[in-house]
């Protein structure tokens, strides 16, 4: 007797948990900083008399779009950084690093690539040309795109709140590229790198000696210190 099916919505919903999770989470967070963002604003406006603003005035405002977005691509640059670096770098006894016989982009046959792709492999895994080549790097290359992108909106957003700010102490405007160079343009860009790289830089040590049961950025919890590429 065959056991029950579980209905396809359930499916889903349990198939992409983590996605749909941290999706949630991340509109949650968001709206809560678009709140505390807007209270915190108005009362900057208040100081300053000047008359406030609503809340989907200030979600519309450069100074919500470049506190978003100077966190955005500290973020997409870490993960730029962390898989195109994960391919040379290696920790010993972490399960963030591939074994250490394995640096660099591994042969056509560990990667089944070519030749060596099999029948569930995506079709561009099977080519030898340009095809291969770009799908060998696309998730590198997505991550260093949306880096790019929210640096970009950073610096237009940031510009314009930078702008707003000396027109209310009756200074001229500064253009995109001047604020490019100026000290709060990279203060905002530093700031937020230096965190994602020492998170980073903690998570592939302490995952050395340290476990968690069940997690697969964690070894199994009676594995070795020394083993390395093993998830549990």
């Amino acid at each position: 007797m065959s056991g029950r099916r579980e209905p396809r919505e359930g499916r889903f919903w349990k198939d992409n948990s983590l996605t749909l999770a941290f999706g949630g989470a991340f509109l949650v967070v968001l709206a809560g900083q678009a709140l505390a963002g807007h209270a915190g604003f108005n009362e900057d406006l208040a100081v300053d008399g000047m008359q406030q603003l609503t809340i989907g005035e200030y979600l519309m405002s450069s100074d919500f779009a470049v506190d978003v977005t100077e966190n955005w691509q500290s973020e997409f640059l870490q993960f730029f950084l962390y898989i195109f670096g994960t391919v040379w770098l290696l920790q010993r006894g972490s399960p963030e690093s591939k074994e250490l016989h394995k640096a660099g982009p591994e042969s056509d046959q560990e990667q089944r690539v070519g030749d060596h792709a099999r029948a569930d492999s995506p079709r561009w895994a099977g080519t030898k040309d340009w095809r291969q080549r770009l799908y060998s790097r696309s998730l590198g290359t997505a991550m260093a795109l949306l880096f790019v992108l929210s640096w970009l909106a950073q610096s237009i957003a940031g510009t314009a709140a930078y702008n707003e700010q000396r027109l209310r102490e009756l200074l001229p405007p500064v253009s995109w590229s001047s604020y490019l160079a100026s000290a709060d343009f990279w203060d905002r860009s530093l700031q937020n790198w230096q965190s994602e790289l020492l998170a980073v830089a903690a998570m592939a040590i302490l995952s050395v000696y340290l476990r968690q049961r069940g997690s697969p950025e964690s070894k199994p919890v009676g594995a070795s210190h020394t083993s390395t590429g093993v998830e549990g």
